[in-house]
């Protein structure tokens, strides 16, 4: 399933690289560029979803497919949906039950460091809520048809993805990651584009961390009333749950030191870009630019204080770290029942 909104420019780009015998199904998304006219014209099933939001665009393609084996990939250009080939072998080797792919930025500016601070917010929360640990929650994935239906997802915009792991591990499937190229997207984001629209992804985000259940407990439907997901949003975003995209830019913070846990020497640049040298300050990163910072420990931990370091937390992890499986390898981070 490619979700696909005003995306005509790099649609060529995805759908040449669709693996052999694999349909192609091009949610639009109500995309004013002619996206839908190129998709057809590039041999993709064509559905149409009125509903704005990235997840109604998803579930959409997800109604609508057929395969017992499916796939979510962005239709931006900035993943290879060939790449989906060994999650879907793992798949159907019955090997995992959902398989995510972890980011491996490209180039510099693949990944906007706003977006990294939030991914790694999103996953410290994550693990406390669940107890599944995982590096990140891009969009590429893939698990079988019939029991992502019965998870009964519905949230229908960016908490999406989210909702779709958090009620996977409440059922006890087993997740794996697997690493994946990110390259630069062609055009600007919906979502991470803006820190308006970070800001938001936070909000619906926030709701799916706030269901019911927590670490190793089955879903309720129940919503929790604030919590993690209250958290999240004053984390990444640094103000109210309830207040504006402006508010929430004008948090506190403290230096790189603190951020770290502990004197860290690096650079905030080297530590969350990867060493990429990405000129951004904490205060840009973690709180829009606009004012002091609270330590990114907290703000990845949800304010519980992880003891991890700034490199360990936001930082890809390199494969020549004691214990670190080389980059390429499936990663197993949760076992369970299968669905």
């Amino acid at each position: 399933m490619l979700p696909c909104l005003d995306e005509a420019e790099a649609l060529p780009w995805v759908l040449e690289r669709i693996p052999p015998g694999w349909r192609a199904l091009v949610v639009d998304n109500g995309s004013t560029d002619g996206s839908a006219a190129v998709a057809r014209a590039l041999g993709a099933t064509v559905v149409r979803e009125e509903r704005r939001g990235f997840g109604a665009a998803c579930h959409a393609g997800l109604t609508a497919a057929t395969a017992d084996i499916v796939c979510f990939c962005d239709c931006d250009a900035t993943l290879d949906p060939g790449d989906l080939v060994p999650f879907v072998r793992r798949i159907a080797a019955g090997e995992s039950d959902l398989v995510l792919g972890r980011r491996r930025p490209e180039s510099r500016g693949a990944w906007p460091l706003r977006a990294r601070v939030g991914n790694l917010a999103v996953t410290r929360l994550l693990h406390r809520r669940t107890g599944v640990r995982l590096h990140d929650l891009g969009p590429l994935r893939a698990a079988r048809r019939e029991p992502l239906l019965a998870l009964a997802l519905t949230d229908r915009r960016s908490g999406y993805p989210l909702q779709m792991v958090v009620r996977a591990a409440d059922a006890g499937w087993r997740i794996a990651e697997h690493d994946v190229p990110y390259h630069p997207r062609t055009g600007t984001s919906k979502v991470t584009g803006t820190w308006r629209g970070t800001w938001q992804a936070v909000r619906d985000m926030s709701g799916v961390l706030a269901e019911g259940g927590g670490a190793g407990e089955p879903f309720t439907g129940v919503p929790s009333g604030g919590g993690a997901g209250e958290s999240l949003t004053q984390v990444v975003a640094g103000g109210d749950a309830a207040g504006s995209p402006r508010q929430a830019g004008e948090g506190r913070a403290g230096s790189l030191t603190r951020a770290a846990g502990g004197g860290e020497a690096e650079s905030l640049t080297q530590a969350a870009a990867g060493g990429r040298g990405e000129a951004e300050s904490l205060t840009q990163a973690a709180a829009g630019g606009r004012g002091e910072a609270e330590s990114l420990t907290q703000a990845a931990a949800g304010g519980r204080g992880e003891a991890e370091s700034l490199t360990q937390a936001a930082a890809p992890e390199s494969a020549d770290r004691p214990g670190r499986r080389d980059a390429g390898t499936d990663t197993p981070v949760r076992k369970g029942t299968r669905p």
